[in-house]
């Protein structure tokens, strides 16, 4: 069959793509930036269309000839995400009903069993994203499913760190409620095996792994599977929601917009109240997958950097690439550059490898101290700061993000371009080059671009500058320094 996936280059989409290529469909892929997805595994494979959800007019051509279209975003953690998810789920029906798809897959979320129950904005937007689909016209399936484990995934991120990182804590109650997780893999199962489904299924399913824990008890299991000692944790009225949200922000990657929407849903009860699923898409012969097993899994492809995506893949709106200055007098205004050279005694591969390789873990190769700070001021403004780290410890995608850095451009051996997504009066580049000089050595190149709006942003570069021999400076010596050590 040919299948639409919009969202590949989310988390659950960029896994179920291709998968569905090994399946032998074919897959077309819908992404407001083609770019985004040209460094994937499985980019060659697939047909790869631009397109915009909340633009209609650049839907027809995504939908001509498609059998089945998967419908796997959404605007968590962008302001409005209600008004524009449900903008999105209509011209998606729309578009679908007038190609004539054969089928809808809906990957949303639980639906609070409780009655008198309010849900959180963010469930009330999925469920509601449901019902648009459903009510297209074209056979529908929508897979609610809670809390997903994998490695990842923001659930799952939060859930390690919240553990790993506090042998003690202070909790909301809401971690004494009941939850139904179930694994990445078992989730993207039934998503591929949707596509076959029979023309009659029309409807919404609950899915979930085996187990029901609640997430203290997620918390105490990780711990064990971890090799962690038992974390003692105290469930206390205080802590609403938006507190929490703050807590999870602060100690977690996860941001606190998206912390906070995730949080709200915990407040809910989420248990499958059927397995109908089962009567179309049979369990497997050893049975789902179980919770302990799922982390174990997940833990083992952080350790041997196989993490396949990351939340932080699809967070963030996609920012036009260009115009990113090729010179300071930039036609659309002021830029104001910073630019480092450095000569390496090392070849060009060797200072290559150190460059793709900053972030995360590995830090930026100076005054670790201003890092943080600037991560944590950022954090404190509601920005990403500096904690998402990287998906991978050696190798970078376009698209990914790296730390409250994206990767806008890579020119494997040559260029790496990061885009800031940190909190900015104007727009920021930082760019790496590795050149070779004809002995055998290198020259390494970095340039910092700024982009100031308004007042504001010409003030923030004149007070940062003062700082910039010893960030950037620091910076191109120590990556110089390093490939020569390497080498």
């Amino acid at each position: 069959m040919r299948c639409l996936v919009t969202g590949a280059t989310g988390y659950i989409g960029g896994r179920l793509a291709p998968r569905l290529l090994a399946e032998g469909h074919e897959v077309r892929c819908l992404a407001r930036k083609a770019g985004r997805l040209r460094d994937v595994p499985w980019a060659a494979r697939a047909e790869i269309t631009e397109g915009d959800l909340r633009k209609p007019e650049t839907l027809p051509a995504a939908f001509a000839g498609v059998d089945v279209a998967y419908y796997l975003v959404h605007s968590l953690g962008q302001a409005g995400f209600e008004a524009a998810d449900r903008e999105a789920a209509t011209n998606f029906a729309e578009a679908a009903a007038a190609a004539g798809v054969r089928r809808i897959v809906y990957l949303g979320g639980p639906e609070p069993k409780q009655d008198g129950e309010l849900p959180s904005p963010h469930l009330r937007s999925r469920a509601e994203v449901g019902r648009i689909l459903l009510d297209s016209g074209v056979p529908t399936v929508v897979l609610r499913a809670a809390v997903i484990i994998g490695s990842g995934s923001a659930s799952f991120e939060m859930l390690r760190y919240l553990t790993e990182r506090l042998p003690a804590m202070v909790t909301p109650r809401w971690v004494r409620n009941r939850i139904q997780p179930i694994a990445v893999r078992d989730v993207l199962r039934y998503l591929v095996a949707c596509a076959t489904l029979p023309p009659e299924v029309d409807r919404a399913f609950d899915i979930g792994g085996p187990d029901v824990l609640t997430f203290q008890e997620m918390m105490q299991r990780y711990a064990r599977v971890a090799g962690l000692r038992r974390r003692i944790i105290l469930p206390v009225r205080p802590l609403t929601p938006s507190l929490s949200s703050h807590w999870v922000g602060l100690i977690t990657p996860v941001p606190n917009s998206i912390a906070r929407p995730l949080v709200e849903s915990l407040v809910h009860e989420a248990v499958a109240g059927e397995h109908d699923i089962a009567r179309w898409i049979p369990d497997p012969p050893d049975g789902l997958t179980g919770f302990d097993q799922a982390v174990a899994l997940a833990l083992a492809k952080v350790r041997d950097a196989e993490v396949e995506t990351r939340w932080s893949t699809a967070s963030g709106p996609d920012a036009p690439a260009e115009p990113l200055p090729s010179d300071p007098q930039w036609s659309g205004g002021t830029a104001y550059t910073d630019v480092r050279e450095r000569t390496v005694a090392a070849p060009r591969d060797a200072l290559w490898r150190v460059v793709e390789g900053v972030g995360g873990e590995h830090g930026w190769y100076s005054f670790p101290l201003a890092w943080s700070v600037r991560g944590w001021l950022d954090r404190l403004v509601g920005g990403v700061g500096l904690r998402r780290g990287r998906r991978d410890p050696h190798h970078l995608q376009v698209g990914e993000a790296l730390d409250f850095w994206r990767v806008e451009e890579i020119v494997p051996g040559e260029l790496l371009r990061l885009r800031a997504e940190m909190r900015l009066p104007g727009r920021a580049w930082l760019e790496m080059r590795a050149e070779p000089t004809g002995d055998g050595n290198s020259r390494y190149v970095q340039r910092a671009v700024f982009l100031p709006r308004g007042l504001a942003g010409h003030l923030y570069w004149g007070a940062v500058v003062p700082f910039h021999a010893i960030v950037f400076g620091g910076m191109a010596r120590n990556i110089a320094r390093g490939a020569e050590q390497s080498s």
